[in-house]
């Protein structure tokens, strides 16, 4: 008698992409494709020319308080420019500034970890001391003080914040690199007689890349917050240029006089921006880390 040895299913694609998908947080996600799409098309979004006002019209509420009016949906500031069209290109400020400079520290980070970590010896005693110094320093006033020598720019600031925050990435990476560089494939390419520059570029970076995207994701709320603080204390994007940080900067006096959306309003946007990010970045970490996801 023959006995019949029952099969299992494969899951669905479908059911195994939505159990992949279930915990996706899509509402942080959609605020920041909004806040990218803002951004991209400020210039056809914007009702008014956010540099330009009129004293005539200064201080107007937003439009649901007594005064105000849907001319000016989220009202004017203290010299009548238009508040909803200066958080458009504020939006358009913080995307540039807080990517850039990502991209800029990711690079810089990823390129010094990869190497400090494969080559070891007095390379990686150079770099990774260097790295302890660089972090022994408060982020916040390193900032200020490169900050204040150089000038207030958007690419002064990138060039900063990237200068300041690459740190995290080397130290990351080259606990990485350590790991993978005993492994059998990277034996085997220097077996074959790979060059290290080869041995770097082909095997270690495809396999640190994940963790790069995932501090990249984390460390974007990071920068935004920086880059609001030193555009609030002058030392950031320079004015009339409207920056988030630069608006909470000139709404602080009229904030005890009960001009509350100068203040509330760029600060919404920057919470809003920040806590998508790095909800975002803490779902990518669980998926793409092996260790929390039990593999």
């Amino acid at each position: 008698m023959s006995t019949i040895t029952p099969t299992i299913a494969a899951p669905a694609p479908v059911s195994l992409t939505w159990r992949r998908l279930k915990d996706f947080p899509l509402i942080p996600t959609l605020i920041l494709l909004l806040i990218a799409f803002v951004a991209i098309f400020a210039d056809v979004l914007a009702p008014y020319d956010p540099q330009i006002g009129s004293l005539a019209r200064r201080f107007r509420p937003p439009f649901w308080q007594e005064g105000g009016s849907m001319e000016y949906l989220l009202g004017t500031d203290h010299v009548g420019r238009d508040v909803l069209s200066r958080l458009m290109y504020g939006a358009r400020v913080s995307m540039i500034v807080g990517l850039a400079a990502v991209l800029v520290a990711g690079a810089l980070g990823t390129f010094l970890g990869i190497v400090a970590g494969f080559l070891g010896g007095w390379v990686d005693q150079v770099i990774m001391r260097l790295t302890d110094t660089w972090l022994a320093l408060p982020a916040l006033t390193f900032a200020i003080f490169l900050a204040a020598i150089v000038g207030p720019s958007e690419l002064n600031i990138i060039i900063i914040l990237g200068g300041v925050y690459w740190t995290r990435y080397a130290r990351v990476i080259r606990g990485e690199v350590l790991s993978l560089k005993e492994r059998e494939f990277v034996n085997l390419a220097v077996v074959a007689g790979c060059s290290r520059a080869k041995i770097m570029w082909r095997h270690i970076l495809p396999n640190v890349i994940n963790s790069a995207i995932v501090l990249a994701t984390l460390m974007l709320g990071v920068v935004i917050v920086t880059e609001a603080a030193l555009s609030f204390l002058g030392v950031g994007v320079p004015p009339p240029k409207p920056a988030w940080g630069l608006m909470l900067a000139d709404g602080k006096k009229g904030l005890m006089v009960g001009y509350w959306w100068l203040t509330v309003l760029p600060g919404v946007c920057i919470m809003l921006m920040v806590l998508s990010a790095n909800l975002l970045g803490d779902w990518l970490r669980v998926k793409l880390d092996p260790q929390l996801r039990q593999l």
